[in-house]
């Protein structure tokens, strides 16, 4: 018997600016007509967390919900998919005092793969203090005093040429700390 493994999607760029609209239960039942069960979905930026024993990699359960989307609402929507374990380990790994700072000042950008110290060689980590980063597997945390929003360390690591190959997707540490939850 197989047992059923928690995951959370993470999926890029959805109800923001007006464009890619992706209602939440929509998002619940689709995630259902793929087979999944025990769906949830946590705000409305693209979280949700479902149970599956299909067995299949990360990539494959992101893959086959970008397919779904697309035939489904007519656009494209990168998503990544991470376990309970990794998006565990991610948490207890943040190499900044989580604990002691508002979810909005640190964020983890996940990435759909590694990551090495060489992709932000350019950037100059002095001209950016206060503000920090520190690589993971496969994520990235940041560390923005005054939020993502005023953030130039944030503006300069979203650039295309720093993500090129990659999908990255960011969410603040209070979405993670929840994903970990839901996902357990």
């Amino acid at each position: 018997m197989t047992t059923k493994k928690r995951y959370a999607a993470l999926l890029r760029g959805i109800n923001v600016g007006g464009g890619k609209k992706l209602p939440m239960a929509e998002l619940r039942d689709l995630l259902g007509e793929l087979g999944h069960t025990d769906v949830s979905t946590l705000l409305a930026s693209g979280n949700a967390a479902f149970r599956t024993d299909s067995g299949a990699s990360e990539e494959s359960l992101a893959r086959d919900l970008e397919n779904a989307i697309e035939k489904r609402f007519g656009f494209t929507v990168a998503c990544l998919v991470r376990d309970h374990a990794y998006l565990r380990a991610v948490a207890e790994a943040c190499p900044f005092p989580a604990a002691e700072l508002e979810g909005k000042q640190l964020h983890a950008n996940f990435y759909s793969g590694p990551l090495d110290a060489e992709r932000f060689a350019g950037l100059d980590p002095a001209s950016y203090l206060p503000e920090e980063f520190r690589l993971g597997d496969r994520v990235l945390y940041l560390y923005a005093p005054d939020g993502l929003g005023r953030s130039a360390l944030g503006e300069a690591l979203s650039k295309p040429a720093l993500n090129k190959g990659l999908t990255v997707t960011s969410r603040n540490w209070n979405t993670v700390v929840k994903l970990v939850e839901l996902t357990a």
